[in-house]
């Protein structure tokens, strides 16, 4: 039996990247998805997001594992929408045991800068907390919540010397922030009901997002039109260990164990999957 055989998992930003990642490998372990997914753009950020057919490749992978996946269209800004989307997947697959938050958007130097602003906040902190508790009244004894927040949130934030010259870039590091803020308080409240909230801290990771132009300007402010190779050697500055990402699959073999029920008393933890990051920052502290 796989480590997650039986569950039926609820995925936000599934199309791609992390999010099908995270479908695909729990899939591979027993569990069948309820996959959620905007597939739309949005005008405050400066690279593709998933398309319609991303959602179906993720659909097309997961059955291809054996198990079986609902996918929905929805915006994880709406509360209206998240719930619907989940009650249409729970009416097929008849529950939901494991929630993994990962929708997040990162519009760095977007504009309007206000809008950016807002849309990093509704998407990695509401977006977020939408699909958590869309979840809760549907979650019973020995369920899963997991929320993606970043190795950003826990970088010391010291001074800032130009306040307001890019609300996205520090949007998306203060949602992170309140988000781990969020799920801490969560797993205090679901633990009589022996219901876990972890969450993870990714760096760096191999994606669209950080595979972008925007983000390679974030790395390499010296150069005008700073290419991969450009922004690669600068991307080693996040981690400790001498590696300049990670791939989504490092990020989701921590969420396969946060599912499975080897990590059934493994809860408020902060999971840094991080390659070492947390050390250039922090000294230790209990």
């Amino acid at each position: 039996m796989g480590r997650v055989e039986g569950k039926v998992a609820f995925i936000t930003g599934a199309a791609r990247g992390q999010g099908r990642s995270h479908a695909v490998r729990l899939a591979q372990e027993g569990a069948d998805i309820i996959a959620v997914d905007l597939c739309q753009d949005y005008a405050t950020v400066d690279y593709p997001m998933s398309t319609p057919d991303d959602l179906k490749e993720t659909a097309r992978l997961v059955e291809e594992q054996g198990r079986r996946i609902v996918t929905v269209q929805a915006d994880v800004r709406e509360a209206a929408q998240v719930r619907e989307a989940l009650e249409q997947g729970i009416a097929e697959l008849g529950k939901v045991d494991v929630v993994v938050a990962q929708a997040g958007i990162a519009p760095l130097h977007g504009n309007p800068p206000l809008q950016a602003w807002s849309d990093v906040v509704n998407v990695n902190l509401l977006g977020s907390i939408n699909a958590v508790q869309s979840a809760l009244p549907h979650l019973t004894e020995g369920g899963s919540v997991i929320t993606v927040a970043s190795a950003a949130a826990l970088m010391s934030q010291g001074m800032v010397q130009n306040p307001g010259t890019n609300p996205g870039g520090s949007g998306y590091a203060w949602a992170k922030r309140i988000l781990a803020d969020y799920t801490h308080e969560l797993a205090r409240q679901l633990a009589p009901r022996s219901i876990r909230a972890n969450v993870v801290h990714p760096t760096n990771v191999n994606t669209q997002m950080l595979q972008s132009a925007p983000m390679y300007k974030s790395f390499r402010p010296d150069l005008e039109n700073p290419t991969r190779e450009d922004a690669e050697r600068a991307f080693y500055v996040q981690q400790a260990m001498p590696v300049p990402y990670i791939e989504p699959v490092d990020i989701s073999n921590a969420i396969l164990f946060l599912a499975s029920e080897e990590a059934r008393y493994v809860t408020g933890l902060q999971l840094r999957v991080d390659a070492g990051g947390y050390l250039k920052w922090h000294d230790f502290h209990v």
